[in-house]
């Protein structure tokens, strides 16, 4: 049995060693992918940002006010929408409309159902409120800089560019639980971020995120419309699947935006992590499968454990934090921000590796107080 543990230890140093070099890999193509940043001319047309919201969530307010100062010279409107009048959202609309009287804003609320996905529901009950037609969609926890809509504008304008996203940084909640919080923001930026860059880089994916998603209404309308995606949990990836099916090139200019972070608990922080991964694991098991090379500490641990702590094992757990550290760093220096402290790392990546093992068993997830099964083609169901 000790001759097993140390053959076993061994094989987990050499993968962790892989994964130093795929965090390196990484680290290089997310400064290469910044690299790229260029400044618009001008506006590309009228714009109507379309806002579902649910609750008063933190940092509501401050998110939602990134996207009334837009540095956009063509006319701009914002559509929030609810599902009920008394939905506390409500009053942080009335705020900003207050604080905002020359923006052209409107608030929606409709309980109107029509699909497993209350999201998209709202966003069809707001739809026949947008004058303009460009539409960009974005969550409500997402926080915007004031160049950003011309960027994805811009984008959206090139030849052939049927969607555009944007990649997103996590940055904790003002006032929420700062541990939870800030390990999630840092699973949104070191963690997720650095994968889609890699996957992108090397065209071996083309995501779709809710942070941003851009498209004409005449595109909207080709891949059927909001409708279509009313049962599907992931629905910015699909949305994205189906523009490129329809012969879209999908496009993602070099920013960031911020994903807010509140995770009041562990167990929250846990559930929502767990809904992403699965998420992933229903629609690229394969993809979801490969990231495991990206747990470089978790092996060099396993494996220092094994080797009872030898001084080359220790050396391979050293250089896998190193890795880690170099490629947060990386990460913060492109994007401008700093989704977490260094010491807090090794936290992050054992938990992410945690919710990875826990991906690949069951398939259910836990959203917005319910839990829905996931079937193969990413259709959910409550249960």
């Amino acid at each position: 049995m000790a001759q097993l543990f140390i053959i076993v230890g061994w094989g987990l140093a050499g993968f962790s060693l892989l994964g130093s070099a795929y965090a390196l890999f990484a680290a290089v193509l997310v400064r290469r992918f910044m690299a790229g940043q260029s400044v618009p001319a001008h506006a590309r047309g009228p714009v109507t940002i379309l806002k579902p919201l649910h609750g008063d969530e933190p940092g509501l307010f401050e998110n939602l006010e990134s996207f009334c100062r837009q540095d956009y010279a063509a006319p701009l409107q914002i559509v929030f929408g609810v599902h009920d009048d008394a939905d506390p959202a409500t009053a942080v609309v009335k705020a900003l409309k207050a604080k905002y009287p020359a923006l052209d804003m409107t608030l929606v609320a409709d309980g109107a159902s029509h699909g497993a996905n209350g999201k998209i529901s709202n966003l069809i009950n707001m739809q026949a409120a947008a004058r303009h037609d460009i539409l960009v969609l974005a969550d409500s926890d997402i926080a915007v800089k004031p160049h950003w809509l011309t960027h994805v504008c811009e984008a959206l304008s090139r030849p052939g560019v049927g969607v555009v996203t944007c990649l997103y940084t996590g940055e904790a909640a003002a006032g929420a639980d700062g541990l939870w919080s800030k390990l999630a923001a840092m699973g949104s930026s070191y963690d997720f971020l650095p994968n889609v860059v890699v996957g992108t880089s090397l065209g071996l994916a083309a995501p779709c995120f809710g942070s941003t998603i851009a498209l004409a209404r005449k595109t909207l309308d080709e891949i059927g419309g909001f409708a279509a995606f009313a049962d599907c949990l992931a629905d910015d990836y699909h949305i994205g699947r189906a523009a490129r099916e329809a012969g879209y090139t999908l496009a993602m200019p070099a920013l960031g935006v911020a994903h807010t972070a509140a995770e009041p608990s562990f167990g929250a922080l846990f559930r929502h992590e767990q809904r992403w991964r699965r998420t992933i694991h229903s629609l690229d098991p394969a993809g979801n499968a490969g990231s495991i090379v990206t747990f470089t500490f978790a092996f060099a641990l396993m494996s220092a454990a094994l080797l009872d702590f030898a001084p080359v094992a220790l050396l391979v757990l050293a250089v896998a934090l190193a890795a880690r550290l170099l490629l947060k760093q990386s990460i913060d220096r492109a994007f401008g921000t700093n989704a977490g402290p260094a010491w807090l790392m090794p936290l992050r990546d054992l938990l992410s590796f945690a919710v990875f093992v826990n991906s690949l068993f069951g398939e259910t997830v836990h959203w917005r107080g319910a839990r829905f099964g996931i079937d193969p083609a990413g259709a959910m169901s409550q249960i």
